[in-house]
C-alpha cells in the first residue's frame, strides 16, 4: 500500500520450517498528513490565493445581473457545469445538499455555465429539486478567467475574494470531507 506503514504484526507462524510473519499495512498520517488536511481528503488542489477573482458580471436562469461583488464576504463554491456533461448532472443534487448544509449568508454555491438553454436548465433543475443560483457565461470569459478546461470544475473562493482550492472532476459534495471543508473555509474568516 503506498503511504502507508506497518502498524499491526501478528504473531509469527511456522510454515515447513520457516517462520513466516504476517504484517497488516494500515495507513499512517503525521500532523498535516490527508487526514487532517481537509483539501487533501476530498482530492482539491491548493491554490496559491494571493490574488482576487477576476471580478463578473453574469445574467442568471431569471435574466437578472449578478456580480461576484454579491457575493463578497462568504465563502463561494463556483462549479462549472453544462447540461450535455454527465458527471456535472450527477454530481448537481450533491451541491444542493452541501448549500442546504450552511448558512447562505457564509457559504454560497453558485454554479456557471455556458449552456444556452435557460428553459432546458430549469426543467433539469426543477425535475431534480435543485434550488441553486445558476449563472449564464455566454461569451466564456469568465470560464476563462477561471481556467476552466474541464468539465466539471470547481473552485473554492474564501470571504477574501480569493481562489483557495481548485477540483477538476465530480465529486460527492455532501460528503464528511466536503462538510469538513467548508467548515475549515469559514473558520478561517473569523
Amino acid at each position: 500500500m503506498v503511504g502507508s506503514s506497518v502498524r499491526t504484526v501478528l504473531p509469527s507462524l511456522l510454515v515447513g520450517g520457516w517462520v513466516t510473519v504476517l504484517a497488516v499495512a494500515v495507513p499512517s498520517y503525521s500532523a498535516g498528513g490527508p487526514a487532517s488536511d481537509p483539501f487533501a481528503a476530498l482530492r482539491v488542489n491548493r491554490t496559491a490565493g494571493d490574488a482576487p477573482i477576476t471580478p463578473f458580471d453574469l445574467k442568471n436562469l431569471d435574466g437578472r445581473m449578478i456580480g461576484s461583488y454579491e457575493l463578497r464576504g462568504k465563502v463561494i463554491l463556483v462549479n462549472f457545469w453544462a447540461t450535455w456533461c454527465g458527471p456535472c448532472k450527477e454530481e448537481m443534487p450533491s451541491l444542493s445538499r452541501l448549500q442546504s448544509q450552511f448558512d447562505p449568508g457564509q457559504f454560497q454555491v453558485v454554479t456557471i455555465t455556458t449552456d444556452r438553454h435557460p428553459q432546458g436548465i430549469k426543467q433539469f433543475l426543477d425535475h431534480l429539486g435543485i434550488r441553486l443560483p445558476v449563472l449564464f457565461d455566454e461569451q466564456e470569459d469568465v470560464s476563462r478567467s477561471f481556467m476552466v478546461r474541464g468539465l466539471p470544475t470547481t473552485v473554492l473562493v474564501s470571504a477574501d475574494g480569493k481562489a483557495v482550492g481548485r477540483a477538476v472532476g465530480p465529486r460527492a459534495w455532501d460528503s464528511e470531507e466536503s462538510v469538513a471543508l467548508v467548515r475549515h473555509l469559514l473558520a478561517g474568516m473569523k
